[in-house]
């Protein structure tokens, strides 16, 4: 994926978020164009009406993905990232979270979610899990399938995605509500004893030109 465009940016949404969103990579036709994941394409328009119908706006979540190049075959065409690909990003994705140290992390597909899973394993299925949200991480994960036409066609229909997003929803509504004894705060710190002394993530996955403080310090 080297030379191919950093989808890293503010642009993927509001850093304050309580839920982070994470698809597999940016694509041809989307997001390595526009600069935005989940956006300009098909998927996009999909994603966008599964959000919407949900009651979120772009300003309301973070959007991410595993790898943050679009991955593509020798004829250009989108593929599916490689093992390697996946264990390089797989820090940035960390340091992502904690960046935005999210209420609840939504995948989008089965990529997504074996990605979380190098981060600390979660024993989740994508087709035995989908829409049962799980303690994961000091936060909670629920499992999504990815909004592009053709899962839509195979596996799971819109309408069934938009009642799976409503889950998403009714679970981050609950983890933001004042508790008795006062308002329930955020997951802590994410850090693991193996991490200390650990710099930021490696140039590879570096977004060029995004914000110091966000991001070349560790922050996604």
């Amino acid at each position: 994926m080297e030379g191919r465009r950093r989808v890293l940016s503010e642009r993927n949404g509001n850093v304050a978020a309580r839920v982070l969103l994470v698809a597999e990579a940016p694509g041809a036709r989307g997001a390595e164009r526009t600069g935005v994941p989940l956006s300009g394409d098909a998927s996009g328009r999909n994603f966008e009406r599964l959000l919407a119908g949900a009651g979120f706006g772009r300003q309301d979540v973070f959007v991410t993905n595993a790898v943050i190049c679009n991955p593509q075959s020798q004829g250009g065409s989108n593929r599916r990232p490689t093992a390697a690909e996946l264990k390089s990003c797989s820090r940035w994705l960390r340091a992502t979270i904690g960046l935005i140290d999210p209420t609840v992390v939504g995948t989008l597909g089965a990529v997504a979610l074996s990605a979380l899973g190098r981060i600390e394993p979660h024993g989740l299925v994508l087709g035995r899990d989908c829409a049962r949200p799980r303690r994961w991480f000091g936060r909670w994960l629920v499992p999504l399938y990815h909004p592009s036409p053709r899962v839509i066609a195979s596996h799971r229909s819109l309408d069934r995605q938009a009642s799976d997003w409503r889950t998403l929803r009714r679970l981050a509504d609950e983890a933001s509500r004042p508790h008795p004894g006062g308002p329930r705060s955020r997951a802590g710190p994410i850090e693991r004893s193996g991490d200390r002394g650990r710099g930021p993530p490696s140039a590879g996955c570096r977004a060029p030109g995004a914000p110091a403080r966000r991001f070349d310090e560790g922050g996604q």
